[in-house]
């Protein structure tokens, strides 16, 4: 039961121990949407800690970025160079469920933390290694992150062949290849686990961004294969006389509720638009003359009039808007955190399980602020702890 007298539900990952030697992004993606399951995720991150700490917006010295990724962890900071800390991560790994790490190919090896090292060790061990072209192939160690993923599978030139008048790939800060593997690691991580309830085996799971990138691709992907259609319908944003709107009239209900919403009934009859195929055809000239309408109202009042037609559409939002949107509050999309500099939004997974609690846990760890406590539950004594501490090895 919660503070405020609510009765709190199990998460459905409850139970689950998660050692994450992820830094970053697509590794803490995966991990922290474990933890918001309820996952006991002990993040291992190096003396210096995970590089996200230390990038903007920091409060104080302290990352909102990094909560965001990382909420609802423990933290161990200890040097993976080391026999006595790499002895102790064994011993670790025989108490937990799952293990995800994002290092570059080869490097867990090293550090004598692989799979068939570590699965000899705990046989019902998941292992998910997430990389950005996967563990196998002549680019697999290859140095990638998202950017450079995104112009790899194809996708930058995609999205560039459907802006016209642009000559060269979009800029972007978004860094959808990190997310959409974390994402797909996760989901890779219950179908492991749910298999192992069945056999009682653990096993690897080979995560590729640039697989998950092309796999996105969907229609892309087709017409690569057989080209030569006419160009399908894009849609473009609206001008507005204070912003933009997007409208999607894709059915033909949606286009009769589009006529009828911007008071050309008429439309209808026009020779342009009778069928599907029509509109396809000239589906161009649809959006200017629906521009037409929405430039001379503002977008709000587009959308307030789109909408009550039933027509597909929303109004061009900035992210600080959707920080209070009526929508995502009645749907419990933000869960609020707090760190040594106090308390922010982050998004919780977006969906909801009426048997399972699934929302971001109210805790941001400081660098190894778990670590004695993690060892301690190994039969560590403190003097072993304080040891590890003076021979510069655990922070």
């Amino acid at each position: 039961m919660a503070d405020d007298g609510k009765i709190v539900m199990a998460g459905a990952l409850d139970g689950v121990r998660v050692l994450d030697f992820t830094s970053v992004m697509a590794g803490p993606f995966a991990t922290r949407m474990l933890a918001d399951l309820g996952a006991d995720v002990i993040k291992v991150e190096s003396l210096e800690g995970d590089q996200v700490r230390a990038r903007p917006p920091k409060r104080d010295g302290h990352s909102a970025y990094f909560g965001n990724l990382n909420a609802g962890k423990q933290s161990i900071a200890c040097n993976l160079k080391s026999p006595e800390i790499i002895a102790l991560m064994k011993q670790l790994v025989a108490t937990c469920d799952v293990l995800v790490e994002n290092f570059r190919p080869g490097v867990m090896a090293r550090f004598g933390l692989d799979f068939a090292t570590l699965a000899a060790i705990n046989p019902r061990l998941i292992y998910c290694s997430i990389s950005g072209y996967g563990q196998t192939g002549p680019k697999a160690l290859f140095p990638a992150y998202a950017p450079v993923i995104h112009a790899a599978s194809g996708f930058d030139m995609v999205n560039l062949r459907y802006q016209d008048g642009a000559d060269r790939p979009a800029t972007s800060g978004i860094f959808i290849a990190d997310v959409l593997g974390g994402t797909h690691a996760f989901g890779a991580i219950q179908a492991a686990l749910y298999q192992r309830e069945r056999t009682g085996q653990g096993q690897h799971i080979d995560l590729s961004m640039l697989e998950a990138m092309v796999g996105m691709l969907v229609f892309e992907t087709q017409e690569a294969q057989f080209p030569g259609d006419a160009r399908r319908p894009l849609y473009t944003p609206l001008k507005t006389n204070d912003g933009f709107i997007m409208v999607a009239p894709t059915s033909p209900r949606n286009f009769e509720q589009l006529s009828d919403a911007v008071g050309h009934p008429e439309w209808r009859d026009d020779p342009r638009f009778l069928t599907n195929a029509d509109r396809n055809a000239n589906w161009a000239t649809l959006l200017a003359l629906t521009e037409a309408w929405t430039i001379e109202r503002s977008a709000a009042e587009a959308e307030a009039i789109l909408s009550r037609h039933g027509v597909p559409c929303a109004r061009y939002r900035e992210i600080g808007e959707l920080l209070d949107d009526p929508q995502l509050a009645a749907r419990g999309a933000f869960a609020q955190v707090h760190d040594g500099a106090g308390t922010f939004k982050v998004p919780n997974p977006p969906f909801r399980m009426s048997g399972s609690r699934v929302e971001a846990r109210d805790h941001v760890a400081r660098l190894g602020e778990d670590g004695a406590t993690v060892l301690a539950g190994l039969g560590l004594s403190a003097e072993v702890v304080a040891a590890l501490r003076a021979s510069g090895d655990l922070g």
